[in-house]
């Protein structure tokens, strides 16, 4: 055997921190080094950051990304390495890999496929590469080879794809196989969403397959910029056979994954290959540098290469990955904005309670992965007191706080419920009572108006008041304390509007709004009954999961209820994911609903589709306003990363004139 050590990292870096990101790079280097890898595989635009949005442009970044990636070069001796970093040509600016082998910069390969769809928006700010194509770029007085490009380092072929490039159809390592390759190397960026980590292991796998090479991906971990989350999933496959996967949702800053790839067990393979003649445009693609391998025994790998979780393997992954994902987004969230904790505005329904119970889920898990002292450390708070559970507990009182805001509609079974979760959750919990606050705004715009306000006239404004009375008091909190509100508004509400500005929309960061609201109580009913891996369920949800969801600002005698107010929340989401992820018109959308429940009126569906497509169109303002929120799956509502609809519009009127026409038929 001609065994090669490669090993890909994930690492939480934040855009244009250019000290940590070198050191949580350098510290990645260092790690493989000490296990022993001569490859290492770095994330894409790891230098800079990947999230730099705008700040792109600016030559003052361009050029300390080059001036901090001379830093790290140095560092590089005994291994080749590769990181990614912006790097400007001629007149452009590319998303490239940079290539250091033993302490010197070779090269620079750049990236052929821009992801410009949903979330990403890379085609704003770089060129895409044109296959073929090599330059030299000057860095430091130095001419660098830059472009499509295959190194010879010491024997061992490398080529790479960068994140997009490997999800098309026309991948630039099937080329890159004809030409002659060992190894691909995809530093990536790869936000997470539910279930694509199967479809990235595939692509890695295939790719792998296809080009008869060994493949490492290395992507981030972490909340980087706001929005996104990065699951990390480091992958190593070898001639479509899966050699090693790492652990996704981790809390430290980098995590290593490190495989043994038998060379001449992939050129046996590449030999079995037919691969299309090479074009002449192919030759002169070689950079060749010198470099020795360790030669000698050194000890196996210990352990299996998949480190995946037992959660990955089970039969509630979805739930796992939302909790996981919403979890290390609110941690890093809080840490990088440099937050000392949330405060929750706690209602006791289903909204609030997740949230808090995501807080404390996010605690709960930092603390085992880290110590529940470097989880305090991390967001600046005070060492936990105690040992063990204790600890625990103690870092979720100091991180988390509750507060019941009762007006003269709410009950007793939502004040129950919220300071029962509080108590359970381990949080400081506190009550407001905003009643008076409310009668106080009431009285004064009586008095503006001449005349009293009643549930018959004014019901709409009635509850908005209250939902706002509740705002300054919470952030007033947040502030004295240092926390973060978090708002609690769910992607469902978001759709049509269903929340009130300056109300319930109060907050630093949305962390459901990316989650809609009929698989959020699902969620909740699992959170209850089982709970994650390793942490188990929270019993004390009974008393939320056994309600009715509701906003509770109408008197007790009106029953209030949200799907009273708008429809049935399978209805409603069904019909967001027709309009919106679909974009099917109003007829279209009804006819779709028909089919899905049969058990409620063609009419009545009518009406709820006409309804979704109006108040969608009438609240595009509201949700231009939310708090950022995270992306959790490709049906996202945030008009910042995924969804744009205009603020004023005609409201699809001949369309629902349509949809009323057909109804009627």
């Amino acid at each position: 055997m001609n065994l090669i050590r490669v090993a890909g990292a994930a690492l939480n870096q934040t855009p244009l921190d250019w000290d940590g990101n070198r050191d949580r790079i350098l510290a990645a280097i260092d790690a493989a080094r000490e296990a022993g890898a001569a490859v290492l595989c770095l994330p894409e635009l790891c230098v800079s950051g990947y999230g730099c949005e705008d700040a792109f442009y600016s030559p003052a970044v361009q050029q300390m990304a080059v001036e901090v990636l001379g830093e790290i070069v140095p560092h590089t001796g005994g291994m080749i390495v590769a990181l990614g970093v912006p790097l400007k040509f001629e007149h452009g600016l590319f998303d490239a890999a940079a290539v250091a082998v033993d302490g010197r910069l070779v090269g620079f390969v750049c990236k052929q496929h821009l992801a410009g769809d949903g979330i990403h928006y890379e085609p704003r700010w770089f060129r895409p590469w044109q296959a073929g194509r090599r330059g030299t770029v000057d860095v430091a007085g130095m001419a660098v080879p830059v472009g499509d490009l295959r190194f010879d380092c010491g024997g061992l072929r490398i080529g790479f794809e960068i994140c997009e490039d490997a999800w098309v159809a026309d991948r630039p390592g099937v080329a890159l196989a004809a030409r002659g390759i060992d190894l691909l190397l995809n530093p990536s960026a790869s936000h997470f969403a539910f279930g694509k980590d199967e479809i990235r292991r595939r692509l890695v796998q295939e790719g792998s397959r296809a080009c008869a090479a060994g493949y490492v991906y290395a992507n981030l971990v972490g909340n980087e910029s706001g929005r996104a989350v990065y699951d990390g999933s480091v992958t190593i496959a070898a001639a479509g056979r899966l050699v090693a996967a790492g652990r996704r949702f981790a809390f430290a800053a980098s995590t290593l994954t490190v495989a043994d790839l038998d060379l001449d067990e992939l050129r046996a393979a590449q030999a079995r290959l037919a691969f299309a003649p090479v074009p002449d445009a192919a030759e002169g693609d070689v950079v060749a540098v010198p470099f020795a391998f360790a030669t000698g025994r050194r000890p196996p790998l210990a352990g299996p290469g998949d480190r995946r979780a037992a959660w990955e393997h089970g039969g509630h992954v979805k739930e796992e990955e939302f909790t996981r994902a919403v979890a290390l987004g609110l941690f890093d969230y809080a840490r990088k904005s440099r937050a000392r904790g949330f405060v929750v505005s706690a209602s006791g329904g289903a909204d609030s309670s997740a949230v808090a119970c995501l807080v404390a889920i996010a605690m709960r898990l930092a603390a085992g992965e880290l110590a529940p002292a470097a989880a305090a450390a991390r967001l600046g708070l005070p060492a936990p007191s105690g040992s063990g559970a204790t600890a625990v507990r103690d870092l979720v009182r100091v991180a988390l706080t509750c507060v019941y805001q009762s007006t003269a509609n709410s009950g007793p079974v939502t004040r129950a419920a919220a300071r029962g979760l509080a108590e359970a959750l381990g949080a400081e919990f506190h009550e407001f009572d905003v009643e008076p606050l409310v009668r106080g705004y009431e009285a004064v715009v009586a008095g503006a108006l001449g005349r009293p306000l009643d549930w018959a006239r004014d019901d709409v404004a009635r509850q908005n008041v209250q939902a706002r009375a509740r705002s300054p008091g919470v952030w007033m909190l947040a502030n004295l304390t240092g926390k973060l509100l978090v708002s609690t508004s769910n992607r469902s509400e978001a759709a049509v509007g269903y929340a009130t500005m300056d109300g319930d929309t109060s907050g630093g960061i949305a962390p459901i709004a990316g989650i809609d609201k009929a698989y959020l109580r699902r969620w909740l009913v699992w959170l209850e009954q089982a709970g994650p891996e390793g942490l188990g369920p929270i019993p004390a949800l009974a008393a939320v999961n056994v309600q009715a969801p509701t906003a509770e600002l109408r008197p007790a005698a009106a029953h209030q209820t949200d799907e009273a107010d708008l429809m049935p929340y399978d209805v409603l989401d069904r019909a967001e994911r027709y309009a919106i992820r679909d974009r099917l018109g109003p007829v279209e959308v009804w006819r779709r609903l028909e089919a899905d429940f049969p058990g409620h009126d063609r009419g009545q569906l009518a009406r709820w589709t006409e309804k979704f497509f109006t108040l969608w169109s009438r609240n595009q303002w509201k949700r231009e306003r939310y708090a950022p929120s995270f992306h959790l799956d490709d049906e996202n509502l945030d008009p910042k990363t995924w969804c744009r609809f205009p603020i004023l519009s005609g409201g699809y009127a001949r369309e629902l004139a349509a949809l009323r026409a057909a109804a009627q038929a």
